[in-house]
């Protein structure tokens, strides 16, 4: 029997992906959004609906919702360059005509919103908790906008008793991601990528795969419900940890250190001379990449674990050689072991 239909947002991407395989193990029949030029390879071999709609066109949203029970709304802009309104438009506008939808069919049991903990203010963390207010000024479009729709959604769950839960993954990588970490061994491969400080300080690593463990949690208990959760692995890694293990996959020596008070400075003109000549792309140092490689991002997930019963259990060691095999079957990335010689 059907625990219910699921629409999820986001689909084609690799947390959606990976949500959409383990959702219909699970016995809910799966909704997946999708725009009419997604790449649907993705779900060759399972028994998934399809609803055409785009978080850039709100008015395509609302039919996606008719006789829904869950959504899990994955779907983001993200990067770290661009105005504002970009992001806005999609994790904040597009959310809310979603929301609308959903309290006007009126029989949604629960919303499960995919946040970051990039909402977080841009400084070190040491066990962090979810006592501690997002930063609504974020320095860039996409951890501003991830905030922001946070409020939106908490209004709807205090004022609506709207069924939602807000999870906060940190870096999430495994299997899937065509672009991230394809794009770090891009750097690293040009001798562009530097390790800014100590390379000691702790990021906020998530394997895609405790990521969906921990929705699968929220979707099925009701303590989820109003509240807000961390997500990451249970064991954090350095930067040169998490650096080392895609340099030794690949063959590349790890890159050099800079000062982190060199970099600080130098992001200052570096983003201003990008501003000034109007970059569409980000430049190869943002203040963004410098909370990315330097800032210590350790955030508490007590809460999940005492609430939610939440066990994340892949290590990263595990989870970024299994990302790094993908991405090498899929042609992404060429390792050492795979290169012509001679």
């Amino acid at each position: 029997m059907s625990k219910g239909k699921l629409l999820i947002t986001g689909a084609t991407g690799m947390v959606g992906t990976w949500l959409t395989r383990r959702a219909i193990e699970s016995g809910y029949d799966v909704r997946a959004m999708v725009r009419s030029t997604s790449n649907r390879d993705g779900f060759e071999g399972i028994d998934v609906e399809f609803f055409e709609a785009d978080m850039a066109n709100p008015e395509s949203l609302p039919a996606a919702l008719d006789g829904v029970d869950f959504v899990v709304n994955t779907a983001a802009h993200v990067g770290d360059w661009g105005p504002a309104e970009k992001f806005r438009a999609i994790n904040v506008v597009a959310l809310e005509a979603m929301l609308v939808a959903a309290r006007n069919h009126g029989q949604l049991k629960r919303w499960i919103q995919i946040s970051s903990l990039g909402v977080y203010s841009a400084e070190h963390h040491h066990g962090t908790d979810e006592t501690v207010a997002p930063d609504l000024s974020g320095f860039d479009g996409y951890t501003q906008t991830k905030a922001e729709a946070e409020v939106v959604l908490n209004r709807y769950i205090d004022q609506h008793k709207f069924p939602a839960a807000i999870l906060r993954p940190g870096f999430i990588y495994g299997p899937g991601d065509r672009h991230v970490v394809p794009r770090i061994i891009e750097r690293l491969s040009a001798g562009q990528m530097k390790l800014i400080g100590d390379g000691k300080k702790m990021m906020n690593n998530t394997y895609a795969g405790n990521l969906v463990d921990g929705i699968m949690l929220a979707l099925e208990n009701d303590a989820a419900n109003g509240e807000t959760f961390n997500i990451r692995d249970g064991r954090l890694v350095s930067r040169e940890e998490f650096v080392g293990a895609i340099s030794h996959y690949m063959g590349l020596p790890m890159p050099k250190k800079v000062p982190e008070w060199l970099a600080r400075r130098a992001v200052v003109l570096i983003e201003g001379f990008a501003r000034l000549r109007g970059a569409k792309q980000a430049p190869l140092l943002t203040r963004a990449r410098i909370k990315f490689l330097a800032l210590n991002l350790d955030f508490s997930i007590a809460k999940a674990q005492e609430k939610l019963g939440y066990d994340p259990q892949t290590d990263f060691r595990e989870g970024m050689k299994s990302a790094l095999d993908w991405a090498a079957s899929q042609g992404l990335i060429e390792p050492a072991s795979e290169r012509k010689t001679g």
